[in-house]
């Protein structure tokens, strides 16, 4: 759906700057419907799957809402996951760039508690945090609700299903009973509803209805790129299997310029796409892509939005878009009228997490790829070249040029030397020089999301796989799963442990990635619990002062019977 823009929303100057900084064009229809009723004061209830941009969706209103010239809490943000905690703290601090005298803290378990107690003591407007850190800050007197105006739960039912009820309960019910609250969930479960009758107040309903997550047959992969290798990456893979025409996709107009600047400069024929452009620009750079004067569109999705020719060979997603419709839309450029077609995602970090709610969504296992080598490039280069001078001469289509070669064999060069100076001049006009990377001092790895992920068909229900797979609760010994590893904990069936108490300290304590928690094995006075190796440490460490059901336990490796 076409969406009215940011400047139409209602937001203050401060908030509008930062946006058109960050390169945003309109807003998504989450945030175009959320914005506006928040600003007016109302409570909310906001329907929409993760990736949506629901994130600037209540943040936005809250930061326009905030005095900045208090230094007590104002807005208070509860997350499910210690990573979604800190990934919407960078977004209060982004979107409240321009807000001078903002002070915005993450609190979550699993991190140095005297530093989450000074940046509280100091004073932050803005709190976000897990529900058991934040029930721990209020019970010790550290945080103060006294003065919050604005709740918001970000992705409610995932931390009703991790076990947080009672938290949530206690948080909400600490907080002034004239507060706006905002609740955003991918679902309205029986949970949800009853958190929203008990804490809301008549609050609107925002639905974001999921278009078709139909994907045509274009063959789909990505690679694992620092953002400051991305444009090396795209040269490499363009040049091992050059495209009649491609479209690369960026989440934002700054980045739209940055990456077709780089391709002028390496020597490809690129040009750009984006909302700042007149009409007439815009079609002027449509005309010489479709008839092949321009090979390479950088883009923006709004400026794309009805873009049709057959002829694309490939996509990139140069940025991974939020929305998973938008990956949809992205791809569905490629691979149209019977053709083939590839789609390429560059990720890092966290957005490996992103990429696996976009496989649920659009139930296809999106394959890694290995970074192409400088040497394979030039390779595949003169591979290229060979094959162009063999067309060339079956076709013996040459003819006006056989007198300049006439005249070389008359200077006394031989047909060896000529033909390989023709080459070599061949390869510098068509060639680029490749540079390191980082990328290529890193060996050969499993990609992250590879290593938790279970080997099954993607669910076909995006709200709840968005969630990550359900963990598995087994009541016999069971072997050990590859790449996890199985710890022992001191607590079981006969102190009144239930497999949701264990699922929620592993994440909001123990700091696990969201979706990775392996199976559970409980046993009538002890818990078998399958972590991830590389995270076993950390899971141990994190927790080894933790209770369950109000009990201490010890916590340690498995070392099986005996």
């Amino acid at each position: 759906m076409d969406t009215p823009p940011f400047s139409e929303l209602g937001l203050p100057a401060p908030l509008l700057a930062a946006i058109e900084t960050l390169g945003f064009e309109r807003p998504s229809p989450i945030q175009a419907m959320s914005i506006p009723p928040a600003l007016e004061g109302k409570d909310l209830v906001g329907l929409s799957a993760t990736g949506s941009g629901k994130t600037a969706a209540f943040t936005l209103p809250a930061l326009a809402k905030l005095d900045v010239k208090n230094h007590k809490t104002q807005v208070l943000i509860i997350c499910p996951t210690r990573e979604l905690a800190v990934q919407v703290c960078e977004e209060v601090h982004r979107l409240g760039a321009k807000l001078r005298g903002l002070h915005a803290t993450p609190v979550y378990g699993g991190a140095p508690m005297d530093r989450q107690l000074r940046a509280l003591r100091d004073g932050a407007q803005v709190v976000v945090g897990t529900p058991g850190r934040l029930l721990d800050h209020l019970r010790r007197g550290s945080f103060d609700p006294s003065e919050v105006r604005m709740a918001i739960l970000d992705e409610a039912d995932r931390m009703l299903d991790m076990g947080f009820k009672d938290e949530m309960d206690e948080l909400l019910g600490s907080l002034p009973p004239d507060r706006q609250t905002l609740f955003f969930s991918a679902t309205m479960n029986p949970g949800v509803s009853r958190l929203i009758k008990s804490f809301g107040k008549d609050p609107q309903i925002v639905e974001i209805q999921q278009k078709s997550r139909t994907v045509s047959t274009v063959e789909q992969s990505y690679f694992e790129v620092r953002q400051r290798s991305k444009v090396e990456v795209l040269s490499r893979i363009l040049d091992m299997n050059p495209p009649r025409l491609g479209i690369i996709f960026c989440n934002t107009k700054r980045t739209v310029d940055e990456c077709a600047e780089d391709l002028i400069n390496r020597g490809y024929a690129a040009d750009r796409l984006h909302g700042d452009m007149t009409q007439m620009m815009r079609e002027r750079v449509l005309k010489r892509f479709r008839d092949g004067s321009v090979e390479l569109l950088v883009a923006t999705d709004v400026a794309a939005r009805g873009l049709d020719i057959d002829e694309i060979d490939i996509v990139f997603n140069y940025d991974l878009p939020a929305d998973p419709e938008d990956y949809v839309h992205r791809i569905g450029r490629t691979g149209r009228a019977g053709r083939s077609g590839r789609a390429v995602s560059f990720v890092f970090g966290r957005e490996i997490y992103r990429l696996q709610s976009i496989e649920r969504y659009t139930r296809q296992v999106i394959k890694r790829e290995r970074i192409p080598s400088v040497e394979q490039v030039e390779g595949r280069r003169a591979d290229l070249i060979f094959d162009s001078l063999k067309e060339r001469l079956e076709s013996g289509k040459f003819d006006p040029y056989q007198d300049n070669i006439d005249r070389l064999l008359e200077q006394g060069h031989t047909p060896t030397d000529i033909a390989g100076a023709a080459v070599t001049l061949l390869r510098e006009a068509n060639g680029r020089e490749g540079s390191a990377i980082e990328e290529d001092r890193e060996p050969e790895r499993p990609a992250k999301r590879e290593k938790f992920r279970e080997e099954r068909p993607p669910r076909g229900d995006f709200d709840r796989a968005d969630r990550g797979p359900r963990p598995k609760f087994e009541r016999g010994p069971i072997p050990n799963e590859a790449g996890m590893t199985r710890l022992f904990i001191s607590l079981g069936k006969a102190q009144g442990v239930l497999p949701k108490d264990i699922v929620g300290m592993m994440y909001r304590e123990g700091g696990l990635p969201d979706g990775s928690l392996g199976r559970i094995t409980l046993f009538p006075k002890h818990t078998l619990v399958d972590v991830p190796e590389g995270f076993a440490d950390q899971a141990i460490r994190n927790t080894r002062n933790s209770k369950l059901r109000g009990k201490a336990f010890r916590i340690d490796v498995d070392r099986g019977p005996g």
